[in-house]
């Protein structure tokens, strides 16, 4: 009992002083704690949002849970998988928020996680050796707040729903309703880049409208303090593939001899960017300013370039911003993977047939996204390439010296809202008064969730309102959630729930 009074005594959160305000600190422990077991349960049904087969288990899940909580649940039909909309309301008469988040999850690689099956959750402890099982009695011990959730969603996206949820069937437990009416949006294929969302959001207009739309995804700043996110990038894809001989050549007879498409795909990604990691495709960078106020908002972000290089052990970094705030307010061009014959113990001798790369470009508001990639396409003709949209025929491959085709996606563009709104005014001040420590404002960050049409076509203005680890390694191998980010989630909640906007 003493090691269980002791633990709920334990900084969740950053904060610089003891705050009497705090009034669910104990209480949003108690009732995470008790939450485990279904938050378990939740984990261990598998999610891939490439398998809309494992999908289904996760809506009837969610909707049952909050059809216990009074919501009222309807499945809007899109055209991919379906989207969850469930309503609570306190009263007509008071503004209406609605929350979004994505409940299914990235693909799996076995080999590569450190526990026999990743949606069955392990609780793990930090040691000199990395993170090693534990039970879960051990929940209540002194120290508990670091100790991990292993399992996949544990952080993205799944465990702050289950925290708001915990939050909600507490505040139905105590016979008290939100201060707002509610509206959950859930979407379960934000992993495949949302594909039925766009034209849902038109369809189904009226029943999404709301006062203000709150993000439930995403990680903390690395300082740990409170956290709100005012805008993300979106996304367009490239895939790009380069052509060599017809089928892998011996590369003994013809090495020196027959091009290799690796080779002259690495060239072509290499020509994109000058070894500073600038991308030198002419109006790449176009219209990013950044007056006065923008400034004093990016720099009142505390630093965490030594952070950063401390937990991915990288000693330089690319400079096309003074700082990592500013860097991410620009559109990136990533290579996300690359591919080219084989590898480790099945290498060959060969000349491979082909070498592709799957590119993204991380998207900014002031960005177009449809320029830019037509920017990538007049680059690479730039450098000799033929860009095609197909695989060559045999006319095409005799006629062009260097083919590459290029197919290309925008998924959504970029969202932001003003730091001074309403809503961002609102959030601010409960997190100050309740936790004694103004909020970390960001003013874009670095990843994309597909909301942005509720931005666009609804009107809605949408905050981000992070609660998981930063290192919780979302969308790789061992991904996590911090215990005491868990019951801290849930007492943040609380008291949003509680305060009239």
């Amino acid at each position: 009992m003493k090691n269980l009074f002791i633990f709920f005594l334990l900084p969740l959160f950053w904060t610089p002083h003891i705050n009497a305000q705090r009034k669910y600190e104990s209480i949003a422990q108690s009732i995470g704690l008790e939450s485990i077991d279904k938050f378990r349960s939740f984990l261990a049904l598998p999610n891939d949002a490439s398998k809309p087969e494992d999908i289904f288990d996760n809506i009837s899940w969610a909707k049952s849970e909050l059809e216990a909580l009074d919501f009222e649940v309807k499945t809007l039909e899109t055209s991919a998988l379906p989207l969850l909309l469930a309503n609570l309301t306190v009263k007509k008469s008071r503004p209406t928020l609605a929350f979004y988040m994505h409940l299914d999850g990235q693909a799996i690689d076995q080999s590569k996680w450190d526990q026999t099956n990743p949606y069955t959750a392990v609780l793990k402890e930090k040691t000199e050796n990395g993170f090693q099982p534990i039970s879960w009695d051990k929940l209540r011990d002194n120290g508990a707040a670091d100790y991990r959730i292993f399992a996949r969603s544990s952080a993205d996206d799944k465990g702050p729903f289950v925290m708001l949820l915990t939050a909600l069937s507490y505040l139905k437990k105590s016979k008290k309703l939100p201060a707002f009416n509610l509206k959950l949006i859930l979407d379960f294929e934000e992993e495949q880049s949302s594909p039925g969302l766009p034209d849902a959001v038109k369809k189904y207009k009226d029943q999404l409208l709301a006062d203000l739309l709150l993000i439930l995804d995403g990680p903390v700043h690395s300082s740990g303090k409170p956290t709100l996110v005012f805008g993300n990038r979106g996304i367009a894809t490239l895939t790009l593939t380069s052509f060599g001989p017809l089928m892998p050549q011996h590369s003994g007879h013809y090495g020196n001899y027959i091009p290799n498409p690796a080779l002259d795909l690495a060239k072509a990604l290499a020509s994109m960017k000058d070894n500073e990691g600038r991308v030198v495709i002419p109006g790449f960078y176009e219209g990013i300013r950044f007056d006065a106020a923008t400034k004093k908002i990016l720099q009142s972000v505390p630093a965490e370039e030594k952070a950063i290089k401390e937990r991915t052990q990288t000693k330089r970094n690319d400079l096309v911003g003074n700082t990592y705030q500013e860097s991410i307010q620009y559109p990136s061009l990533n290579i996300r993977g690359m591919r080219s014959g084989w590898v480790g113990s099945e290498a060959r001798t060969i000349v491979p047939a082909t070498a592709t790369a799957e590119l993204d470009i991380r998207l900014v508001v002031e960005s177009d996204p449809y320029k830019l990639i037509e920017g990538v396409k007049t680059h690479l003709n730039g450098q000799g390439y033929t860009i095609l949209d197909h695989a060559p025929s045999k006319e095409e491959r005799m006629r062009y010296d260097r083919i590459i085709q290029m197919n290309a996606k925008v998924a959504y563009p970029a969202f932001r809202t003003d730091t001074e709104s309403k809503g961002g005014k609102w959030l601010n001040a409960i997190f100050t008064d309740y936790y004694g420590t103004q909020a970390v404002i960001i003013r874009t960050s670095g990843g994309s969730v597909p909301i942005s049409p509720f931005v666009s076509e609804l009107g809605v203005p949408a905050i981000g309102v992070p609660t998981v680890n930063l290192d919780n390694n979302q969308h790789s191998p061992n991904e996590n959630l911090r215990v005491g980010n868990y019951l801290n989630g849930i007492e943040s909640f609380l008291a949003i729930l509680t305060t009239k906007y």
